[in-house]
């Protein structure tokens, strides 16, 4: 991996087919892609960019950043799927660079590149790097200011430069996700500074210009937006902040541990690779000196280490632990690489066991909706779908080992374009699959067939963002205000009626009107309103939403 076409197809074409080409072709997802496209479309719409609002009511869970650069992208390239998911595939982009540079400064340029690929092609990054969730931006701009106080202590004459991109990265890291994107960078260069013995270091830290930057950055959404909404501190910093790390306030408790499989099954393929690469790189550790491994272990810890004990746990928050992971993976390769010649011997099977199971786990998970109880597809529709996944492990399974044998170079180059070539075959089926059961994509297209332009259309017993975004109409919740509660309180009394409903005033606002447009998941939701209304229409339907139009009740006996 050395030459300037390599350079090119690690660092930019294969990113840009992984992350960027499959952007149109999978629908919205719910609930998360739909919440972060309505924000930034209404924001559009209603040319407030201060108050982030969903389905207009306040919403401060998440500050704005992402919201903005979405917009940008809306006013662009149109309120469609690419321009949603484009800031967060920007930012996993950026990780993937970032990975490229962290390998050039420790090591060389051959070390960037296979951290930089490994990044590219693991499970977790393509996975959570695609989608329109504030992870990835904060990931990306968290380790950005990580890095940036790194190289600042690491050098011998210290730029202040560097010094400012800390505080800088982090302004913009606050932006993406809050206080987290503060506590972080700042956080892994102190302790990685204690652990080193440099105690006395972390006064340099402190920074007057580092401060105005920051407050440059930052300051200005925070005043304004509190102007404008007093109650903005209480909610955004006590409740969304504290109550939500500490408390079991939204019901995410998960164990200690729950972040341990998630690494193991996010660094897939290549941890299924590490038996044979540990055996045969010659079993020296110390990649990056001291310093180097002190930091990147500082960095992977404190972030696992504050998740875990945390009470509120999901998939997408440890983004920013897989960079040093790649770059400790990338390094590892490239050794095990080095030490290969053509005619290398085989290894015994249990060094390559993990990477033989791993290809016929992959095998099939294509074929898992086949055996599902629910959301089950048929053989007869899915086989088309999944051919070409199922070749491809094949592949994999027998060409890189027969690679490695014949020419000695080229096995890495061959596991990283054939498990990229797998999860662009997969974008089709996945598309295929989820769209009917997590996007709002196929029920607004029912809506906009089937329902007036002038007609409302009510949610009854679920809140699909994504309806709105599709459509270009506000639809009215029935029940499932979820989390626009706190914002809906905020309306006044005849809008909270008007489109935050409880089941009572539903179907008291049945026997007033008739002819009601209502949109239900068809399951006991769907049984329910058929008890409830004598006469129902249905619309469209798949297995998961179904489209009514509902007429006045008639009591019995009436």
């Amino acid at each position: 991996m050395q030459d300037r076409s390599v350079k090119i197809v690690v660092l930019f074409l294969l990113p840009m087919l992984l992350y960027l080409a499959p952007l149109p072709f999978i629908p919205l997802m719910e609930p998360d892609e739909g919440r972060y496209s309505a924000i930034p479309a209404a924001m559009n719409a209603t040319g407030d960019y201060v108050t982030p609002r969903l389905k207009a009511a306040v919403y401060f869970e998440k500050p704005p950043l992402s919201y903005w650069a979405t917009a940008i992208f809306f006013r662009i390239f149109g309120q469609n799927e690419l321009a949603s998911r484009l800031f967060a595939v920007l930012c996993a982009w950026g990780c993937i660079l970032l990975v490229y540079r962290m390998g050039l400064y420790f090591h060389d340029g051959r070390t960037g590149l296979y951290g930089a690929a490994v990044l590219t092609t693991f499970l977790y990054h393509i996975s959570i790097g695609r989608i329109n969730i504030l992870d990835m931006p904060l990931a990306f701009f968290v380790c950005m200011a990580i890095w940036s106080g790194f190289r600042f202590f690491a050098a011998r004459e210290r730029k202040k430069g560097w010094l400012y991109l800390l505080y800088f990265f982090s302004a913009l890291a606050f932006l993406a996700k809050g206080l987290i994107g503060i506590a972080f960078p700042f956080g892994v260069v102190v302790i990685w500074l204690l652990v080193s013995g440099r105690w006395r270091d972390m006064f340099a830290l402190f920074s007057p210009v580092g401060i105005l930057i920051f407050s440059a950055a930052a300051l200005p959404w925070l005043i304004l937006v509190q102007r404008e909404n007093p109650d903005f501190f209480r909610f955004f910093f006590i409740q969304e902040h504290f109550l939500r790390y500490a408390t079991k306030m939204h019901d995410r408790y998960q164990p200690f541990y729950f972040y341990l499989p998630i690494i193991m099954a996010g660094t897939l393929p290549w941890c299924a690779y590490l038996p044979q690469a540990l055996k045969g790189s010659g079993g020296e550790r110390d990649y990056f000196g001291s310093a180097g491994n002190r930091f990147l272990l500082v960095w992977f810890g404190l972030i696992l280490l504050f998740f875990s004990i945390s009470s509120s746990k999901l998939i997408p928050y440890i983004a920013p632990v897989f960079l040093p992971l790649a770059l400790w993976f990338g390094h590892l390769f490239r050794r095990y690489e080095d030490g290969l010649v053509k005619g290398t011997a085989t290894l015994p099977l249990r060094y390559r066991l993990t990477a033989i199971l791993q290809a016929f786990v992959f095998m099939a998970a294509p074929l898992a909706p086949l055996f599902l109880r629910q959301n089950r597809m048929a053989w007869e529709n899915w086989w088309p779908w999944i051919i070409a996944p199922i070749v491809i492990q094949i592949l994999i399974l027998l060409v890189p080992d027969w690679i490695r044998k014949k020419r000695g170079r080229g096995w890495f180059a061959t596991v990283y374009l054939l498990f990229a070539l797998f999860v662009l075959s997969l974008t089709a089926p996945v598309a295929q699959y989820l769209a009917p059961y997590k996007s709002a994509y196929p029920l607004s297209q029912a809506i906009m067939k089937h329902v007036p332009p002038e007609a409302m259309v009510y949610q009854y017993g679920m809140s699909l963002y994504g309806v709105d975004f599709y459509t270009g109409r506000r639809t009215p919740i029935v029940d499932d205000i979820g989390e626009v509660g706190y914002g809906s309180r905020q309306l006044t009394v005849a809008e909270r009626q008007k489109y935050f409903l409880l089941s009572a005033d539903f179907f008291r606002l049945l026997q007033e009107r008739d002819g009601i447009y209502c949109a239900t998941e068809n399951n006991e939701k769907l049984e329910t309103l058929k008890k409830e209304m004598p006469d129902l229409s249905v619309l469209w339907h798949n297995e998961e939403y179904v489209l009514l139009k509902l007429s006045r009740a008639v009591k019995k006996g009436a």
